[in-house]
């Protein structure tokens, strides 16, 4: 069986416009995106609270796939950044930054982390 080849950010980034473009006709508004993302999110937490939490699952849960509903939140997180100028490898690289050193020692100096 092949592996999946990894990509990049970036070309994620690509690869969604490139479909969007060519099979998706056109993307959503932004509003609508995000609205979709608010959605699939939901879809993510229901998954997450019956596997993880204490929920039990219902008959409609069971063919849901926790990798796939993370998947469909990257999808149209992604084509918000695409629709909105945003290069995610970038803005991830600054966000990287900004937590080094805003938290360099938040989290080591926290007690509720400590065991």
């Amino acid at each position: 069986m092949n592996e999946p080849q990894a990509i990049t950010i970036r070309e994620a980034q690509e690869q969604v416009d490139h479909w969007i473009k060519t099979v998706g006709v056109r993307y959503f508004s932004e509003l609508t995106n995000m609205t979709i993302l608010t959605e699939e999110v939901g879809e993510l937490a229901r998954i997450m609270a019956r596997t993880y939490g204490d929920q039990s699952f219902k008959k409609s849960d069971l063919d849901k796939n926790l990798g796939d509903e993370m998947a469909d939140v990257l999808w149209v997180l992604i084509c918000l950044a695409n629709q909105t100028g945003i290069d995610l490898t970038e803005a991830l690289q600054k966000n990287f930054e900004k937590k080094n050193i805003r938290d360099i020692n938040r989290h080591k100096n926290n007690p509720k982390l400590k065991k």
